[in-house]
């Protein structure tokens, strides 16, 4: 270790950080300057990466799990030479820069995951640890070691005291991901009080109890913190490893550092007296040509390890071809052109729930897609996503494509984006329908991130009947419908779950989320061929049932309403269109000429059904039309009679027509 460089990269980045939060008069110095020692190490010393090879399929994956501390991050990737400039730097928080207020996945080289809603982070830095896993024991062969990197994570008592992060903690020790380290950045501060006032807790016995390692250090101890961290690399025992570190937050600014007050901005009106006492020139944003030269020959270092990994990588690849191709494939998300065809129709007298079609879909598309991997929150049996040639994911087979996330529907969703964000495998997570929202704010994370996640939500509507309004879900797909860049997909049937699974898979930027039944739903096959269905899904919604006279009316309809809205059509006559609408959000991506050809202006007298909230369905129907729906929260009952009892079902249709 070249002490003197990493104490004097420290000082720097420290100054980086004070100055980019004082230009803009907004952030947070406390982490940035309070984990800069362990910074210095890390990118100066201990990480794995080629900043000339920033996606490094065997790179160490850092991340920043406290994103509100990402002035952390970008300083040490502007030292290490990723892409991030000192006018980057500067920029912090302006318009259009690539160093916003929080980490963004694939806005700025080096970060690996978009960050700053407390405990995400962690939850992330799991997937990334099974990705890691299943992939050292997919492609690693007896003579070429392809997969050995480490991921890790650094989190302070915000990440810890959110229950994500505990789930996926659980997780992690359960199945023994022992590729990950977890830096606890404990320096006994929260935002708006000391530590204490919130958590009584002995870190090292909670993580230990979990079969996690643990180890206690002065964060500020260069050579103690390289010593635990080269220790929790070279350790594979089975358990992932935490170094407790205990800092200064606002180290360097001695009128905030160790209290509250150190968390934000508050540090930064006494840049000039802290740039003096970490010996820093006048010249703000400054970084010695010693610093420079420093990273300069790390980074050539960094590059011989890529290029000797390369040659292995090229051997492995000449002797295994077909494993290769599978790699090569899946990082690339490519998808077979054929994936339609490769879903085998469904016969004709087929009868059962989408979640049933949806079980027979996935394991079709599993065995054509090697990279699709499922979970699920501990409902296998009712969510029907089980690949039954899969296997199960533990520590003694982590090939295995089926993963048991016990009942943590926020740390799956978590560790579902961390997953997608390694981009080895296409991965899926399910649970009820009305448990969506615990995952929420990881699905909004997808979202914003672009990330090509794949949520089964069953279970879907007041037909879960007896359970009763508590699992009735009735404002959650709408709920899901608003969040940006979510495509919701509710088929109708057995074909259009083919369709929506086409559909997701295809979709590469953005998560997609299958609605799916607990009740039987008709087979549309005799309004519809199975190409018409299939493909009507990837455009969102289309002609159902066209009339046969002149045009009278529209019904929409999506889920197990369709069959309603046929009932409906044959009942009101020849001048009814059934339109089926499994994917709003695909639908408003159409041509003006496909939206104007299925739902003609001309034709203002039109009816929406859904089992749910009314209010987004007025966007289709217009202020002239009706909505069948639920404004309310549902009743215990068989699915059939709570239907009925609230009016879903084709004599609530012919009555708004009428």
């Amino acid at each position: 270790m070249n002490k003197d460089a990493l104490v004097r990269a420290a000082a720097e980045a420290r100054g980086l950080a004070i100055d980019a939060v004082h230009a803009c008069s907004s952030g947070h110095l406390g982490l940035p300057l309070g984990c800069a020692d362990m910074g210095a190490v890390l990118f100066g010393e201990a990480l794995r990466f080629n900043p000339a090879a920033p996606k490094w399929l065997n790179r160490d994956r850092f991340i920043l799990s406290a994103g509100h501390g990402s002035m952390f991050i970008y300083s040490w990737l502007h030292l290490a030479g990723f892409n991030v400039t000192g006018q980057d730097v500067a920029d912090f928080r302006k318009l259009h820069s690539i160093t916003p207020g929080h980490p963004e996945y694939d806005e700025t080289e080096g970060v690996e995951a978009t960050t700053g809603p407390l405990g995400q982070g962690v939850g992330n830095a799991v997937g990334y640890a099974l990705s890691g896993k299943r992939a050292a024991g997919r492609f690693n062969t007896e003579d070429h070691t392809i997969f050995d990197h480490h991921v890790v994570a650094l989190a302070g008592d915000g990440c810890l005291q959110e229950g994500v992060a505990q789930e996926a903690i659980a997780f992690a020790g359960q199945n023994e991901l022992d590729n990950l380290i977890l830096i606890y950045d404990s320096n006994d501060v929260t935002l708006d009080a000391m530590a204490d006032v919130t958590q009584r807790w002995d870190a090292a016995k909670y993580f230990e109890s979990l079969n996690w390692e643990a180890v206690t250090i002065d964060g500020h101890d260069l050579e103690a913190f390289l010593t635990a961290f080269n220790s929790a690399k070279a350790n594979d025992n089975g358990k992932p490893k935490v170094i407790i570190a205990k800092t200064l937050i606002g180290k360097g600014i001695p009128e905030v550092a160790g209290t509250a007050g150190a968390h934000g901005e508050g540090g930064a009106k006494f840049s000039e007296e802290a740039r003096k006492g970490l010996g820093l020139p006048a010249q703000t944003f400054y970084v010695s040509d010693e610093t420079k030269a420093y990273f300069a020959a790390q980074a050539e270092a960094q590059a011989d390890a890529f290029n000797e990994w390369q040659a292995n990588y090229d051997a492995w690849a000449a002797t295994n071809q077909e494993l290769a191709s599978e790699l090569e494939d899946s990082v690339a998300k490519v998808v077979p052109t054929d994936l339609s065809d490769q879903i085998p129709a469904f016969a004709d007298d087929y009868a059962d729930a989408t979640r049933g079609s949806g079980g027979v879909v996935i394991n079709a598309v599993a065995k054509v897609m090697p990279s699709v991997i499922t979970g699920s929150a501990d409902l296998y049996g009712s969510t029907k996503n089980y690949l039954k040639e899969g296997g199960d994911f533990s520590a003694t087979n982590p090939t295995g494509r089926n993963i048991w996330f016990g009942i943590r529907e926020h740390g799956m969703g978590a560790i579902c984006n961390g997953v997608a964000y390694d981009g080895l495998f296409r991965i899926s997570g399910a649970t009820f329908c009305v448990f969506a929202d615990y995952l929420r704010p990881a699905i909004r994370i997808a979202g914003l991130a672009k990330l090509p996640v794949t949520y089964i939500f069953t279970h879907d509507s007041v037909g879960v009947g007896e359970d009763g309004p508590t699992h009735q879900p009735v404002e959650t797909v709408s709920g899901l419908r608003v969040i940006p860049n979510v495509d919701v997909i509710r088929p109708g049937d057995q074909e259009e779950v083919a369709g929506a699974w086409v559909c997701a898979m295809e979709r590469t930027d953005g998560p997609t989320a299958l609605i799916l039944s607990r009740q039987k739903v008709v087979s549309l096959n005799d309004y519809a061929s199975v190409a018409t269905r299939r493909d009507g899904v990837a455009k969102g919604a289309y002609i159902l049932k066209k009339e046969e006279g002149a045009l009278e009316c529209i019904i929409l309809a999506t889920g197990s309403e369709v069959g309603h809205a046929i009932e409906a059509a044959k009942e009101i006559g020849a001048g009814a269109r059934v339109v089926s609408a499994p994917c709003l959000e695909r639908f408003d991506r159409q041509s003006a000429e496909y939206k104007a050809e299925v739902l003609p202006a001309s034709c203002t007298k039109r009816v929406a059904i859904e089992a749910g909230v009314s209010g987004l369905w007025y966007k289709y129907v217009g202020l002239e039309g009706s909505v069948v729906g639920i404004d309310r929260f549902g009743i215990s009952a068989p699915g059939n009679v709570v239907m009925d009892e609230l009016g879903i079902n084709a004599a609530g249709i012919v009555k708004a027509l009428s």
